[in-house]
């Protein structure tokens, strides 16, 4: 019998990777500290200070962790027993190594009592799933899942709950996630450096432009229109897709709010609501509505092209002068890891996403 994918797997490999970038970032440059001995290597130390930001990030950042392990052993058929190692065992393991391989990364303070918050935090999470499974809502959702969505949908599934996450880095159009190309660009410049290619890469070449309205509009409609044209190619056809594309929207709509408020504070959270964008905005759920009555391969294809245009008009969009200025605060506030893990999701999910639709359309009809 062939196992059903479960979307808490791609979920529990996703926040992993955020784990993995949280714990090492900035990640460069590497070195070892001097007098630092294998011996010593394992025996981390204990803060002299603790911060309740501190405290409550450890804490919290690894409740998912043992919460998506059980649940994924549980969704594959795993036993209880072996469901309930693979909620507690990784946690430790995996915060002991990234708390150790801080010692490598300047900045990075590792502490015996981060170790022992991430533990805590994993098995609480997985005490929750214990719980969650105990009273049936482990079963009920797979229920809920297959009402709402066919065969094969847990990576799209996946994708769908890290999109509001994506959402939180502030970008230059409300929905605007793909912008890669203005660092790519000065990635190259800053490596060009001193070379006899520098001053054509850093003075003979300007990519952005200022978009006009009806592009601007364009781009911010696609935006939000790509997500649910991918929801839209794993749900069950009927009117149960307005229900799911209405609440993708919605999901859009607080990332992007929530994103504000942490830029520019919670009295200007729906700052980015304004006369410029709200034509995009209206565009968006329109098309959205509209896509509900496409087949499910059909809606795939037009996904593709939506991400396709969305990541091409975002990489030439100017850059808010205003929004650099509060990046420089989350880059040296409190919000640092929060800022480089948004930032990699909102760089990277378009693409991923267009990974996935390019593959379900490759694959024959169940």
């Amino acid at each position: 019998m062939r196992r059903r994918q479960s979307s808490a797997t791609w979920l529990l490999l996703a926040h992993v990777g955020l784990v993995f970038y949280a714990s090492l970032y900035p990640f460069w440059p590497l070195r070892a500290p001097p007098g630092l001995g294998v011996p010593w290597l394992f025996s981390l130390p204990w803060p002299q200070r603790f911060w309740a930001f501190d405290v409550q990030a450890n804490l919290m950042g690894y409740v998912p962790l043992g919460l998506l392990g059980f649940a994924a052993a549980m969704r594959s058929g795993w036993g209880l027993r072996a469901a309930l190692a693979a909620g507690l065992l990784p946690g430790p393991l995996v915060s002991f190594l990234m708390e150790t391989a801080q010692f490598y990364v300047p900045g990075r303070v590792p502490s015996l009592s981060d170790w022992a918050l991430n533990s805590a935090g994993s098995t609480l999470g997985a005490l929750v799933g214990v719980l969650l499974n105990a009273v049936g809502w482990l079963r009920r959702w797979q229920d809920v899942r297959e009402h709402w969505f066919g065969a094969s949908s847990a990576p799209a599934l996946a994708l769908l709950a890290l999109w509001p996450l994506a959402l939180l880095y502030p970008t230059p159009l409300p929905f605007g996630l793909g912008q890669w190309l203005p660092w790519w660009r000065e990635s190259l410049v800053d490596a060009l450096t001193g070379t006899p290619w520098a001053l054509t890469w850093g003075d003979g070449v300007t990519i952005e432009h200022e978009l006009p309205p009806g592009l601007e509009a364009l781009a911010i409609a696609l935006g939000l229109l790509a997500p649910v044209l991918l929801m839209i190619s794993v749900a069950r056809p009927g009117l149960r897709r307005l229900a799911l594309a209405a609440g993708a929207v919605l999901l859009g709509l607080a990332g992007t709010t929530t994103a504000t408020a942490m830029a520019f504070g919670p009295d200007h959270a729906w700052a980015w609501l304004s006369d410029a964008t709200r034509p995009g905005v209206g565009l968006g759920i329109g098309m959205a509505l509209l896509a509900c009555l496409l087949p499910s391969r059909v809606a795939a294809a037009f996904g593709l092209f939506a991400l396709c245009a969305l990541v091409g008009l975002i990489s030439i969009a100017p850059s808010d002068p205003y929004l650099a200025l509060n990046m420089q605060a989350w880059e040296h506030g409190r919000f640092v890891n929060l800022y480089g893990l948004t930032r990699w999701l909102a760089w990277t999910w378009p693409f991923v996403a267009l990974l996935w639709l390019a593959a379900r359309l490759v694959q024959k009809p169940q």
